[in-house]
């Protein structure tokens, strides 16, 4: 059968592409993104791919297309998230020139879709866009999109409920072609999370497809959890690193993260000063165990350790640092590591990661889409497509 070609825009590691390759259904065909380190690691993870660090508003389409020998519509799906700070100026009228270098970051989303008309797109974003200027913004996008043809819908995902071991929730709007029909991810697994953004989580979940989340859902597996995605990892300490497992997987989801792999990578965690170790010894669930004569500031997450056996809130650009948010391990006094953060996300063992650097990796890893959450997306597009297995 022949797989279904996907563009990947600010596509950073490529998490959420990899999840989509990992369905068997598509082929990643490109990827951009304004981030050299990130683009690297896209393309050591998608090999065949196009990939092209830059800025999107200064590359233009129809160069892409030529670089690849794709007429217009040959690609199946695109994908991405544009950054926050193009919604201020989207109009739905501002452009209809799709090959303009020159369109806001949201807008260069949009003109790939008019140009390149894809049956599917899927874009995703932070929560908060869902209530930034009452909905006025996502109301603008969604217009944006039903000018261009497409009908439109949107849900907030949240990452646990769907095999990821991590309360990790994004926006994500689906647009589908006229005779395609909408379909999304039914969740694999249950929790009793609140939905960030709003104080009334039904307003966020858009009731209009009652089914997502069903009274049968208590009957799930419940939410995979911190110890269930990292325990199997040597327990190193501050300073320390490992390159070889020690131990044999416990979950399907460490071994299937595992896969064949033999070294273990970025398994090496942040020396941590005397003081900032005098500071984990007393961690707990949130800054308030800490001392008030060992900090002066911090928010109510800083300096907290991890619950072993609940979902890990959402993973922050900076979580080798045990100052960032909620980002100590829960049985060492340490920072987690770049694999135990990967662990988190759902990025398999075998995912290579370019840099040397730890933190650089950690934002990597901070900023990507899991690609478990990816996957379950991908499979409900295949669907949408006839592609599904």
């Amino acid at each position: 059968m022949t797989s279904l070609k996907v563009m990947d825009l600010f596509c950073g590691t490529g998490g959420f592409s990899k999840g989509f390759e990992k369905t068997g259904s598509f082929e990643v065909v490109y990827g951009i993104d304004i981030l050299p380190l990130s683009v690297a690691t896209f393309q050591l993870n998608h090999e065949a791919a196009l990939a092209l660090s830059g800025d999107i508003r200064k590359v233009r389409r129809s160069e892409i297309a030529e670089k690849l020998n794709l007429a217009r519509d040959e690609v199946d799906v695109i994908i991405g998230g544009p950054p926050c700070q193009g919604f201020s100026s989207i109009r739905p009228n501002r452009s209809t020139n799709y090959d303009d270098p020159r369109n806001t970051l949201f807008e260069e989303f949009a003109a790939y879709v008019g140009y390149w008309r894809p049956r599917v797109f899927v874009f995703e974003n932070v929560v908060g866009l869902a209530t930034h200027q009452r909905g006025v913004d996502l109301d603008a996008i969604q217009e944006s999109f039903s000018q261009l043809g497409y009908t439109t819908d949107w849900r907030i995902l949240n990452a646990a409920h769907f095999g990821v071991p991590q309360k990790r929730e994004r926006l994500i709007l689906l647009g589908a072609q006229q005779g395609v029909k909408l379909r999304w991810p039914r969740p694999t697994h249950h929790g009793n999370f609140r939905t960030i953004g709003h104080q009334d989580p039904a307003r966020l979940l858009r009731p209009s497809q009652p089914d997502l989340f069903s009274d049968s859902s208590s009957e799930l597996p419940a939410a995979l959890t911190v110890r269930d995605a990292i325990d199997d990892l040597p327990p190193i300490g501050s300073g320390e690193a490992a390159e070889r497992y020690d131990r044999p997987a416990r979950t399907d989801y460490q071994r299937e993260r595992r896969g064949d792999v033999a070294e273990l990578t970025w398994h090496c965690a942040t020396r941590h000063s005397d003081k900032m170790m005098e500071i984990i010894k007393h961690s707990g669930p949130n800054i308030s165990y800490i001392p008030k004569h060992l900090i002066t500031s911090g928010f109510s997450s800083c300096y907290s350790r991890l619950e072993a056996d609940e979902a890990a809130p959402t993973i922050t650009v900076n979580f080798v640092h045990p100052a960032s948010n909620k980002c100590i391990h829960p049985n060492l006094d340490r920072a987690l590591t770049p694999r135990e953060g990967a662990r988190i996300q759902s990025f398999d063992d075998n995912f290579r990661f370019a840099g040397t650097n730890r933190n650089a990796v950690a934002k990597q890893i901070g900023n990507a889409v899991p690609p478990l959450l990816g996957k379950v997306i991908g499979d409900a597009v295949a669907e949408m497509l006839g592609a599904g297995l």
